[in-house]
């Protein structure tokens, strides 16, 4: 009988691929994590349970036949579990660095119930598909057939370029438009290198343009070109912008200088690891190095910015949050990350004023949790007489993103959108009321995770082709 080549969990303890140690690592913005070897990468592989029900596949955004490519790693094929996983992910080896498995598909893990530790399901995604492009496995869009239609892409964050990847392997020509001078959105200028290194974003960038993408670079819509020029242009336009209008701060002192936007701190950076000339950084203004810095928030965004001023060089890091840790956003594996880092959590704390121009301190309130609000969550109650002033001269702002007022910036009245100002479309086409008009990601959904881009992008574009094909029926009858 041949030799059961799963099911190993209760004989193969969980393991990571090697975290390189705090004090080497917080010198540089390289990724963290080492790769897997072969060897082990079937080991724990291995360790799935192929279970009849699969909760890691059923709560993936999409749905990713992770079993199947599990068994195929631990057994070889792992040609074929490339195959498998690029079937449903646009970009695996994006989404095995900087998805969140810990609320996914590996918080979902059965065999984690049974105390037998997850499976570590993103690292051995990252393992298949950047062995698939160390080997050439990896190659461009290569339509049988190229059609007549084209579709104009405004924004070339990841649920932009899946929706061009998807819309050219089936022939269909396109044009992404995007205010930067490279594309990728935030997994190039949002996330810092030590989670996504950004050969990783460029060499998929490179592929798509390969495939037949032609790219707009530093291309605003509304200023350098209009919305109706390209719809003009196009059988169909996707809006896949984001959102990248930071929410705000009040309280006096707020406008002090000194107290920065995360998106600029974060962009200023990442520029800087592409050898570009970044004024502000120069300067001071948006470089953390010799500083006491503070950053106010708890989600994913905030990590990247304490994380960010620890390699920058600050004197001291802290991050304030007016929850405790166990009602964070964020991601907890991150946070461990930043306290082993020496970032310093002030929990239950938040800003009610700032002192300095610029900066000097911010004015914290000490919080407790009381009853909880209409998402089940405890909201915060202030402590009377608490208050304390924290040294700072350099504040983050990393409380969220909400989306730009793109009727009016476009001068497009008739693009409907909601009261939160994201954009009025189908969740399973993307469609918007406006004929031929699309969107995808975080401008319909709200700031939310890269994964759900993804499979936004995809299913508008398998939409797209289906229209596409549904008029050329018509017509030919």
């Amino acid at each position: 009988m041949a030799k059961q080549p799963m099911l190993k969990f209760v004989n193969v303890d969980r393991d990571m691929p090697e975290k390189r140690s705090a004090d080497v690592r917080n010198q540089d913005f390289d990724e963290i994590y080492a790769e897997f070897a072969a060897v082990k990468a079937a080991e724990q592989a291995s360790r799935c349970s192929q279970c009849g029900v699969p909760y890691c596949q059923s709560h993936c955004p999409l749905h990713n036949n992770i079993p199947d490519w599990l068994n195929m790693t631990a057994t070889g094929r792992l040609q074929e579990a490339y195959e498998l996983s690029q079937a449903t992910n646009t970009f695996p080896e994006i989404c095995g660095r900087i998805c969140p498995q810990d609320r996914l598909c590996e918080g979902n893990c059965v065999i984690e119930q049974s105390g037998h530790g997850t499976v570590t399901i993103g690292s051995i995604e990252k393992y298949i598909t950047d062995t698939a492009w160390e080997k050439g496995w990896v190659k461009p869009a290569t339509p049988t057939v190229e059609r007549t239609e084209s579709v104009g892409i405004i924004g070339a964050g990841p649920g932009g370029l899946a929706a061009a990847d998807r819309l050219r392997r089936a022939g269909i020509q396109v044009t992404i438009y995007d205010r930067h001078d490279r594309a990728g959105g935030l997994l190039t200028y949002g996330i810092p290198g030590f989670k996504l290194e950004k050969d990783v974003v460029m060499r998929r960038n490179e592929l798509l343009e390969a495939g037949g993408v032609t790219f707009r670079l530093n291309c605003e819509v509304g200023k350098d070109i209009s919305f109706e020029e390209i719809r003009a242009a196009h059988d169909a336009v996707i809006i896949a912008t984001g959102v990248y209008k930071s929410r705000d701060l009040a309280g006096p002192g707020a406008g002090a200088k000194g107290i920065v936007r995360a998106i600029d701190y974060l962009t200023a950076s990442n520029r800087v690891g592409f050898g570009d000339s970044v004024a502000e950084f120069e300067s001071g203004e948006l470089n953390a190095s010799g500083k006491k810095v503070v950053v106010i928030g708890g989600g994913d965004t905030a990590m990247d910015c304490v994380r960010t001023a620890i390699r920058q060089g600050a004197d001291s890091v802290k991050c304030l949050y007016r929850r405790d840790r166990a009602n964070m956003p964020g991601s907890q594996r991150e946070t461990q990350n930043a306290e082993e880092e020496g970032v310093i959590f002030e929990w239950l704390s938040a800003p009610q004023g700032f002192s300095g121009d610029p900066v000097n301190g911010v004015m914290v309130q000490k919080m407790r949790l009381g009853q909880p609000d209409a998402t089940g969550r405890q909201s915060p109650e202030v402590i009377e007489g608490a208050d304390y002033v924290e040294e700072a001269d350099l504040v983050i702002k990393a409380l969220g993103f909400e989306p730009e007022e793109l009727p009016t910036l476009w001068e497009q009245p008739d693009l409907e959108v909601t009261r939160w100002g994201t954009v009025k479309a189908q969740f399973t086409t993307g469609a918007t009321a406006m004929d031929g008009v699309y969107a995808v990601g975080d401008i319909v959904r709200g700031a939310s995770l890269v994964v759900w881009a993804i499979r936004d992008g995809r299913d508008c574009a398998d939409a797209i082709v289906a229209k596409f094909a549904q008029t050329e029926t018509v017509a030919a009858e």
